[in-house]
C-alpha cells in the first residue's frame, strides 16, 4: 500500500519540483493556535507537515524549539492531544502527509502498542524519532513499519559510508539530512556541501532526500530546493509563532494569519527555486 509520504513525494518529482516540509510544535502556544496553524499549512504552500511532540528534555534541538515544548507543556500539552490535533486535522485534509517529531519517551510512557494504534487511528503517516538509533529498531521502527507507519531516519555530515547502510536499513518515506553538525537552528547549510551529501546519500538509496536544519530564510529555502527532494523549516517557523506572544502569554489576534503569511514567502521560494532549475 503506498503511504501518503510516498504518494506525496512522487507527485512533487513528476511535477519536477521539491517539497516544502513545515515544523511546528503540537501544543505551542496552545491547542486552538495549533489546529488553526495546521488547518492553513497546506493553503499555505506546505507539501509535509512535521508535528513536534512535546518532551521536556529535547536534547537535540536548539533554543527555539526547546522553548516551544515548554510553552506547550506549561499549557498542557500531552501526547493524547497531539494525537487529537492530527485527528482534528484529517476532519478537512486527508491528502496532507503528516510525521510526528520527536523523542522515544513520550511513545514509551504511552506505550509503544497504544500510540501505533492511536497514531494510525489519527491518520499519522510518519515518524522521525531522534534518539533511537537503528541498532534499537526492534524496539519501535520495524513495529511502526509493520503497522503501517513511515520511520524517516535522520543522516548528518558525520554519517559516513560506512554507516549509511545501517541508517537506511528500515527507513521509509524520505531521507531527513540533517544539513549541519549541532543543534537545530545553530546555523545555516552551504548549499554545494548539501548538493555533494544529497548525491552521497542518493548512491545508497532511492527515497527522497529531504535536507533541515537552519533554514530560515526563502532565498535560503530555494537554494536548498534546487539540491534536495525537500526543505525542511522549522526553527524559522517556530519563532514567528513566539514573536505572536504577548507579555502576558496570550496569543496576539491575527497570529495564525501573520505566521503562514511567512509560511507562504518560504514555500514560493522553495516551489519557484525548483521549477526554475528544471526549466
Amino acid at each position: 500500500m503506498t503511504t501518503r509520504l510516498e504518494k506525496r513525494f512522487a507527485q512533487l518529482n513528476a511535477q519536477g519540483r521539491a517539497a516544502f516540509v513545515t515544523f511546528i510544535t503540537a501544543g505551542d502556544p496552545d491547542f486552538d493556535t495549533t489546529l488553526g496553524l495546521l488547518n492553513g499549512l497546506p493553503g499555505a504552500g506546505a507539501d509535509v507537515i512535521e508535528l513536534g511532540m512535546p518532551f521536556t528534555d529535547p536534547m537535540a534541538d536548539g533554543p527555539s524549539i526547546q522553548a516551544s515544548s515548554q510553552r506547550a507543556l506549561r499549557n498542557g500539552a500531552s501526547m493524547k492531544k497531539t494525537l487529537d490535533l492530527v485527528r482534528r486535522f484529517r476532519e478537512s485534509d486527508n491528502d496532507t502527509p503528516i510525521v510526528l517529531m520527536g523523542y522515544y519517551n513520550p511513545i514509551y510512557h504511552m506505550g509503544v502498542e497504544t500510540f501505533l494504534g492511536r497514531a494510525i487511528e489519527a491518520g499519522v503517516d510518519g515518524l522521525i524519532v531522534v534518539d533511537l538509533p537503528p541498532e534499537e529498531d526492534d524496539e519501535l521502527c520495524v513495529p511502526a513499519m509493520k503497522a503501517g507507519l513511515n520511520f524517516i531516519r535522520l543522516a548528518t555530515p558525520t554519517t559516513d559510508d560506512k554507516r549509511l547502510p545501517a541508517v537506511l536499513a528500515n527507513t521509509s518515506g524520505f531521507v531527513y539530512y540533517v544539513s549541519i553538525t549541532g543543534i537545530t537552528g545553530s546555523a545555516s547549510p552551504q548549499a554545494r556541501n548539501v548538493e555533494a551529501a544529497v548525491k552521497r546519500i542518493k548512491g545508497h538509496t532511492g527515497l527522497p532526500v529531504a535536507v533541515g536544519f537552519g533554514i530560515k530564510t526563502p532565498e535560503q529555502a530555494a537554494e536548498i530546493a534546487r539540491a534536495a527532494d525537500g526543505a525542511v523549516v522549522g526553527s524559522a517557523i517556530v519563532d514567528a509563532i513566539a514573536k505572536e506572544i504577548g507579555t502576558d502569554g496570550r496569543v496576539t489576534p491575527g497570529a495564525v494569519e501573520r505566521v503562514l503569511e511567512f509560511v507562504g514567502k518560504l514555500a514560493t521560494g522553495v516551489h519557484a527555486a525548483r521549477k526554475a532549475a528544471a526549466e
